[in-house]
């Protein structure tokens, strides 16, 4: 990745996580009433906006791989990974079984790409964190 190309591999997990994401806000978003004890400020709009700003950091760090800036973008796409994690949080709210079928579905397929995508970019920080910087 030393000239700032992304393997495919990554790029497809990334593609994965992305739209994995999109679907579990999508789904909260439009059918709110269905995710049991979410608090009362949480509205569509704050819902699309939530993960606006959590993409914005993926789209951050892919824009400073690509400019050449490896190791931080890497370390953004990680970020953008753990942040894949907070739809478990749902489960403190409520238990799994009163959630619907297709709200766990897409927490669950947001989180398993999630890690997928973290390990993905940890395995490539350490590349480059293991590449000699040609003194």
């Amino acid at each position: 990745m030393k000239s700032g190309k992304l393997p495919g591999l990554f790029v497809a997990l990334a593609v994965v996580y992305f739209m994995t994401s999109l679907g579990h806000f999508t789904h909260n978003a439009e059918f709110i009433c269905e995710y049991p004890n979410l608090p009362a400020s949480f509205t569509s709009a704050r819902i699309y906006a939530a993960w606006v700003a959590i993409t914005s950091v993926g789209l951050l760090g892919f824009l400073l791989i690509r400019k050449k800036w490896i190791a931080t973008g890497l370390v953004l796409v990680a970020a953008y990974a753990v942040l894949g994690f907070d739809g478990l949080g749902h489960y403190a709210l409520a238990p799994f079984e009163w959630h619907t079928r297709m709200a766990n579905a897409t927490i669950l397929l947001e989180v398993v790409a999630a890690a997928f995508l973290l390990a993905a970019t940890v395995y490539q920080l350490a590349v480059q964190l293991r590449r000699p910087t040609g003194i």
